[in-house]
């Protein structure tokens, strides 16, 4: 079983990585050149940006159905078709209708390919056993922003803004495709019912083998490592679990993507120098990655939910140093944010999967982050109008955010035992 979550986990984080290269950091590197060969004002590409991610909110629900009946790879291959047509429609466009039509298929690429169907991919996959699965496949695509920018930009000085698109397009159909394809099969029923039943609830490592001492024990004989039997009914989750974790998710992807667009120029209203505020803003990448490894060898055994409520702490802790102390306290409130939002990202995946299940996975993400891409997309125009009128200001915007998602996941229950 090790040689097949590590096949899954390689290619799925892989595949991601290119994935995330030609939808999420694309339109930071084309706008520009873009909009002035196209004539066009760079709010247009970054409209079209913002209509992608609402095409794939609607179509994130039906993305997830297609997972839970026929797995993670035959979606995951046909996102790369997808991909390659939007990205290849978009370097042939000469005007604003061509752009928008663009990337409203990337749109559906992003709702077929991106991170809530990779998760539901490895939970159909591996169960309840999936939290450190998951957990791996964003700590290989946390390197997406340095392959990404660094390859585009190169590409984008060489061969211009269309060629940038074509070149992902080509990596998606060389590449992406073939490494979708190696994605193991979903095990069969008996199996899965079977892996699900060795399982540990909140989806982490599976229980330690008995020891040998404990093996050989009379029959009848307690086994002290054995926990006793739950003997209170656990009580069932509810659609008001759902709204909270949908507001969890929403909540944070507007906060993390506001912050993705505009950290340099709120740091700089807190005194930082911009070319400084760049720097320390470029840490959150790292931050992210130190997250995930902090939640792989450090939290894998607790509840997702635990780990959690203290990831979702750091962002306000954080917040609260820089408007307290300033300019000085900068680097560690972007530190700060880099390891919680690293540790919410892996969330997206596990919490539903301790909560709810495995049954009806994919559909229920699909659902549940609706808002979330909803609120990406309005991230970058409300955050940027709220920094505009507030100045510096607009961090109290995010700490309250940041606070709220804290209080609704304290109002969700650690005990769900989901069937």
């Amino acid at each position: 079983m090790s040689s097949r979550i590590y096949r899954a986990v390689s290619v799925t984080g892989a595949a991601q990585v290119i994935a995330s290269a030609g939808a999420h950091y694309l339109p930071a590197v084309i706008a520009i050149p873009a909009s002035r060969d196209l004539g066009l004002p760079p709010a247009i590409l970054f409209a079209g940006f913002s209509i992608a991610l609402g095409v794939s909110a609607l179509a994130g629900p039906l993305a997830g159905k297609m997972v839970d009946r026929f797995g993670g790879r035959p979606v995951l291959m046909l996102s790369n078709l997808i991909f390659a047509l939007g990205l290849t429609c978009l370097g042939f466009s000469e005007g604003m209708w061509s752009v928008l039509f663009g990337y409203a298929i990337l749109g559906l690429g992003m709702a077929t390919g991106l991170f809530e169907v990779a998760f539901s991919a490895i939970v159909r996959l591996f169960g309840k056993s999936s939290r450190n699965p998951i957990t791996g496949v964003t700590l290989i695509a946390g390197f997406a922003s340095f392959v990404a920018w660094t390859v585009s930009v190169y590409v984008e000085s060489k061969f211009g803004w269309s060629g940038v698109c074509w070149f992902w397009a080509c990596v998606h159909l060389l590449v992406g495709l073939p490494l979708n394809a190696l994605l193991p099969s979903p095990l069969s029923a008996s199996a899965e019912r079977a892996l699900n039943a060795a399982a540990p609830e909140g989806g982490g490592l599976p229980a330690s083998a008995p020891s040998q001492a404990n093996a050989s024990a009379a029959p009848g004989t307690p086994d002290p490592t054995t926990p006793p039997p739950i003997t209170d009914p656990a009580p069932i989750p509810n659609k008001y679990t759902a709204f909270l974790l949908a507001f969890v998710f929403a909540a944070n992807s507007f906060v993390g993507m506001g912050l993705m667009i505009h950290m340099p120029r709120m740091l700089e209203g807190m005194g930082v120098p911009l070319a400084v505020a760049f720097t320390i803003g470029s840490l959150v990448g790292p931050s992210q990655v130190l997250g995930r490894l902090i939640d792989f060898f450090f939290m894998r055994r607790w509840h997702p939910l635990v780990s959690t409520r203290l990831a979702a702490l750091t962002h306000p802790i954080g917040g609260a140093l820089l408007l307290v102390f300033g300019a000085p306290f900068a680097m560690a409130f972007v530190i700060l944010h880099g390891i919680g939002n690293g540790i919410l990202i892996i969330a997206r995946g596990t919490l539903p999967l301790a909560i709810f299940g495995t049954k009806g996975y994919g559909q229920r993400q699909g659902w549940l982050m609706m808002p979330s891409k909803f609120a990406q997309a309005a991230a970058p125009f409300l955050f940027g109008l709220a920094l505009t009128d507030w100045g510096s200001n607009v961090l109290w915007l995010s700490w309250t955010l940041g606070l709220c998602v804290f209080v609704a996941l304290c109002m969700i229950s650690t005990k769900y035992r989901p069937a």
